[in-house]
């Protein structure tokens, strides 16, 4: 990747606090040089001091903000297994090496007034950058409408933050435990009629399941939809191939890698058969 040394950061731990159970927001104080993040893009976070674990591990931009020559970067992470509790216990003031911002952001067309956000899970993370992104650069008046799903209450995570950002918002969880009861796409087909007269866009994030749903319900109505995959990286630079996903281009089928080609997609180019 060119300039990719401009892309390896030494940043310092502003703060690494828990916001729900097990779930903790990050916040990573880089001077200097460096590029802003667009909603969508990650970084790749050496979790560890050392050399172990080996791999980085990928963490989609939660925020950004710059004051003065330094930019905070914020990340939303679900900490899951080793590599993350070791991120979890790294504390205020510690040095903490990080490569980006890497990949293919959200494509936010220019005078966009609607749009709508599907959130699923640890989702909510790059969309609530969007949210925020959208906000602070629309010149007039724009209506995000948000659907966050969750497994159940206990997954619920950045609901506050996100709700704020949003002139809408619509929750549900698979066992009625928060919001309704059922899965996040049955709530969006039920208002697709309203959605659609109003020339809608959609960004999306979540399991695969969800996002394969997605594609039954608008692809045959012609409804815009740009989707960040959640896939495993080791690299995050395109050279390992182990984030490879089956896509549409032209007339077949080929592969992209999801960190250097994406994470965001159009929903209509991704395969979302056979896996």
């Amino acid at each position: 990747m060119d300039n990719l040394q401009h892309l390896v950061l030494e940043g310092e731990i502003q703060s690494n606090d828990e916001v729900s159970p097990g779930h903790r927001r990050l916040v990573v104080a880089v001077s200097g040089r460096h590029e802003e993040p667009v909603p969508g893009q990650f970084a790749m976070v050496r979790v560890a001091r050392g050399l172990d674990p080996l791999l980085a591990r990928p963490l989609s931009f939660y925020g950004y903000r710059r004051r003065g020559g330094t930019g905070y970067m914020e990340f939303l992470y679900r900490v899951t297994g080793r590599g993350t509790r070791i991120l979890s216990e790294r504390c205020e003031g510690e040095e903490l090496v990080l490569t980006g911002p890497l990949g293919r952001g959200f494509d936010i067309p220019p005078g966009a007034r609607r749009i709508g956000l599907v959130a699923g899970g640890m989702g909510v993370a790059p969309l609530t950058y969007l949210a925020r992104y959208c906000r602070e650069r629309a010149s007039g008046s724009i209506r995000i409408t948000t659907y966050v799903g969750a497994r159940t209450a206990a997954a619920l995570v950045g609901l506050e933050e996100l709700s704020a950002l949003s002139s809408e918002v619509v929750v549900t969880t698979d066992d009625g435990t928060y919001g309704t009861c059922g899965v996040v796409t049955a709530a969006l087909e039920a208002d697709m009629g309203d959605l659609c007269r109003d020339g809608v866009i959609f960004f999306a994030c979540g399991p695969r399941a969800m996002m394969a749903r997605l594609a039954e319900c608008l692809i045959p109505a012609r409804v815009p939809c740009q989707v960040s995959l959640e896939e495993r990286m080791a690299c995050g630079l395109g050279a390992c191939l182990g984030c490879a996903v089956a896509v549409r281009r032209g007339d077949g089928e080929t592969y992209a890698s999801v960190c250097k080609d994406g994470p965001v997609f159009p929903l209509a180019e991704v395969v979302w058969e056979g896996k």
